[in-house]
């Protein structure tokens, strides 16, 4: 499964990459993530918690960066295994440039995969399951790194 979006960031491409590569924030904003740890150099460890349709899994896995290239983009790639339920892996291209508004754009290109009980499902209800975590994921993002709202 292949997905594309972008994402415009009221803030400066530092700040953004800063965050990106931060495992607190990434643990906050990763949807059912109980556990990360580790450093960009290194890679992270995660546990996360999710329900796809009728399977409930804790996922274990690795997540590691590469082709970085600072306060512009990398390839985020990564696998978790979830036992009897099975596993997913992918990896994601992640880009920042400028907005012509002020900020920052994020881009992202997904591609995933699964397998055992999760690749039965069925490939819509994946789907559609991946793209709201990956919606969900950087709409936590982009309030973390915007902070609170102005308006009162």
């Amino acid at each position: 499964m292949e997905m594309h979006a972008s994402r415009h960031i009221a803030a400066d491409r530092e700040t953004v990459w800063a965050a990106l590569n931060d495992a607190e924030t990434l643990k906050a904003c990763i949807p059912g993530c109980e556990e990360l740890t580790g450093s960009p150099e290194e890679g992270f460890s995660a546990v996360v918690k999710q329900k796809v349709g009728p399977v409930k899994a804790t996922f274990k896995g690795e997540v590691t960066l590469s082709d970085v290239v600072p306060n512009t983009s990398y390839t985020i790639s990564g696998e978790g295994k979830g036992g009897v339920a099975g596993f997913a892996k992918g990896a994601a291209q992640v880009a920042l440039a400028d907005h012509p508004e002020g900020g920052t754009e994020l881009t992202y290109d997904v591609d995933a995969k699964v397998g055992g009980k999760l690749a039965q499902l069925g490939s819509r209800l994946v789907d559609s399951f991946a793209t709201k975590m990956a919606d969900q994921f950087f709409e936590r993002f982009q309030a973390h790194v915007e902070g609170p709202s102005e308006t009162a």
